[in-house]
């Protein structure tokens, strides 16, 4: 690409400012409007120096009444708890806040509440993904009209579509809502892989601008970072490997330990970012035992089972999750006020 003086690209830099504060997605923008090579320029520089989809992303828990109904008061004080304590950006229901116990109404509901609570300090990323791409649409539609910032479209569970079917479905998706949408490859719970060449061939689809990498697979992640050359933004979705990902260049962690210690993971992925491998490894050795206790039992039971003893919020879930195994239950208790979180 040539090269041109700062002076260059002032006022096309103005224009970029604005267009990106105007919430429109960046690339959707190139595709679809006759800008100049020097405005095209600018938003993607600005794009990548503002974007607050970044560091630090908890995987916020849905609260719950012992009952099994949500507990909006717990929700909004869980939200507070993140705003104070350096969550850098929220997935609201998610894994970790049982989307697949909610029904509809409910998803759209927490989405609502999360944006509105969060009024603009962080982003908010809706889960929106489904086995169903006409289910997946509506909520991803949904997220929208709420003010979501962007979707985590986790891959389709159970029906275990091909790689032309991952491929169909998020591209669907992908050309049917205009927001930014990120894939969500976890295929220890969908039982269906998204291998790395389909990635590369969505990475090319307006909308889809990340991938939240949940296989803990340095090597593979690694791999993924350097093919996609920048094109869309590559995010751990494993705790425990989390950093070395970031130091291998992906640019944050959805997590589910940023639930208990969202101050330490936030500096952990800072860190990281930083490239300051020995103190992010010092660091991530501190929370290993809290990143494996949180995966005794599926998640979200653990983290789960530790807000609720930090008296974050009450004892709820649903079936057919449970609470914590007795077994279970001191080992985490022992972990939590080791931290001084109890």
């Amino acid at each position: 690409m040539d090269t041109y003086p700062l002076e260059y690209y002032d006022n096309s830099m103005s224009q970029a400012k604005y267009l990106f504060q105007m919430n429109y997605h960046v690339y959707v923008y190139l595709f679809k409007h006759p800008y100049s090579i020097k405005i095209r320029v600018c938003l993607n520089i600005y794009f990548l120096e503002n974007s607050m989809i970044a560091g630090s992303i908890v995987a916020l828990v849905t609260p719950m009444h012992p009952d099994g109904s949500l507990d909006w008061e717990s929700l909004d004080s869980i939200i507070e708890f993140h705003l104070k304590n350096g969550t850098n950006a929220i997935v609201a229901v998610g894994t970790t806040g049982e989307s697949a116990t909610l029904n509809p109404d409910e998803h759209c509901q927490v989405i609502k509440r999360v944006v509105s609570k969060v009024n603009g300090k962080i982003a908010v990323i809706a889960g929106t993904g489904a086995n169903s791409t006409s289910e997946a649409i509506e909520l991803t539609q949904a997220a929208k009209n709420y003010g979501a910032d962007a979707c985590l479209l986790v891959a389709p569970y159970y029906n275990k579509p091909t790689q032309e079917g991952l491929y169909q479905h998020h591209k669907k998706i992908a050309e049917t809502v205009e927001i930014d949408q990120i894939l969500y490859n976890v295929p220890g719970r969908t039982a269906v892989d998204m291998l790395n060449e389909t990635v590369l061939r969505l990475a090319d689809i307006p909308n889809i601008c990340g991938i939240k990498d949940a296989t803990g697979d340095i090597a593979r992640g690694t791999s993924l970072i350097n093919a996609l050359n920048g094109k869309i933004p590559v995010f751990s979705g494993d705790d425990a490997t989390a950093y070395k990902l970031i130091l291998a260049g992906a640019k944050g962690n959805i997590s589910v330990t940023a639930n208990i210690e969202p101050r330490l993971m936030s500096d952990l992925c800072k860190l990281a970012a930083e490239g300051k491998a020995d103190e992010a490894a010092a660091l991530n050795d501190s929370l290993m035992s809290l990143h494996d206790n949180l995966f005794v039992e599926s998640n979200p039971i653990p983290v789960k089972y530790a807000l609720w003893k930090m008296k974050l919020m009450q004892e709820g879930i649903r079936l057919p999750l449970t609470m914590l195994d007795e077994k279970y239950q001191l080992q985490v208790n022992d972990i939590l006020r080791g931290r001084d979180l109890l």
